[in-house]
């Protein structure tokens, strides 16, 4: 355990941050499931829907840090390549 003043405010900043940070996460995750549970069903329309939220989701995860901008980039791509393919 942390002695220091210093220290333990760190603690408390890491704390908060590792909470922000799997909120972030779970939140890009759960979107990219729902995209692909869209595309299961074989619903081209409410995949490109979904498909909309999940750049969306893509993009914001970008700003928060969670994924690199060139990662976010080859998800969009092959994601959209997958719904284009649907029938």
């Amino acid at each position: 355990m942390a002695n220091h003043f210093s220290a333990l405010k760190r603690a408390r900043q890491t704390e908060k941050r590792s909470v922000r940070n799997r909120a972030n996460t779970s939140r890009l995750r759960g979107a990219l499931r729902q995209l692909r549970e869209a595309m299961v069903k074989g619903d081209k329309a409410g995949a490109e829907v979904v498909f909309r939220q999940t750049v969306s989701a893509l993009d914001k995860a970008v700003l928060k840090g969670v994924v690199h901008g060139n990662t976010a980039s080859r998800y969009k791509s092959r994601l959209s390549a997958r719904v284009n393919a649907l029938k």
